[in-house]
């Protein structure tokens, strides 16, 4: 596959998202270990519909591939999605669809990254994301990103025949004063 080192960190980049990933994310939407977690396991997903999925929620500005450096390696993906130029807003999603990288700061760099080209070159004030409950490494791993809890709805998402709260969290711009973006110029 061919990426492109949009936004590049210490071991990955964000590249925007290549139409012929459909097979792994594919792959990934039909792994209860991937889809649990982002509350989509009570779906089915074909590769038509997968493609159909990835053609529909693609966002020019804020849809990406999350590549290993080392590897030029696709393990998972990332943006920024409902962007409201007026608000200043957006709403980010992220899952690591690669087992073998989870647990091990791809996620937390991706999410740094995004970050910062949504406050430093979108000039986004607040972005906001929800999460299910049980969903503890991603509660950490926003945390550690400066996200903060600005809510739940009770009971809200069923994963394998229980309910769970879905977290609200967000950050806005003023609380995010870091550099990640390795290949910027200024």
């Amino acid at each position: 596959m061919k990426y492109f080192k949009k936004l590049v960190g210490d071991r990955i980049y964000l590249s925007p998202r290549n139409s012929e990933d459909v097979e792994k994310f594919t792959e990934w939407m039909n792994d209860f270990q991937v889809t649990d977690y982002i509350g989509r396991s009570g779906a089915l997903m074909s590769l038509e519909c997968e493609k159909r999925y990835l053609e529909e929620n693609y966002n020019l500005e804020g849809t990406f591939a999350i590549v290993t450096l080392a590897e030029n390696k696709i393990i998972g993906t990332i943006g920024l999605k409902d962007i409201n130029t007026i608000n200043r807003s957006a709403v980010l999603g992220i899952f690591i669809g690669d087992k073998d990288y989870l647990s091990q700061g791809y996620g937390t760099e991706a999410i740094r990254l995004i970050l910062d080209f949504g406050f430093n070159y979108m000039n986004l004030h607040n972005i906001r994301l929800q999460l299910i409950s049980f969903n503890e490494r991603a509660l950490k791993c926003y945390k550690k990103c400066g996200f903060v809890e600005t809510g739940r709805t009770r009971e809200n998402v069923f994963v394998n025949g229980k309910y769970y709260d879905t977290i609200s969290m967000d950050i806005l711009s003023n609380e995010f004063n870091e550099s990640y973006i390795r290949n910027k110029n200024i």
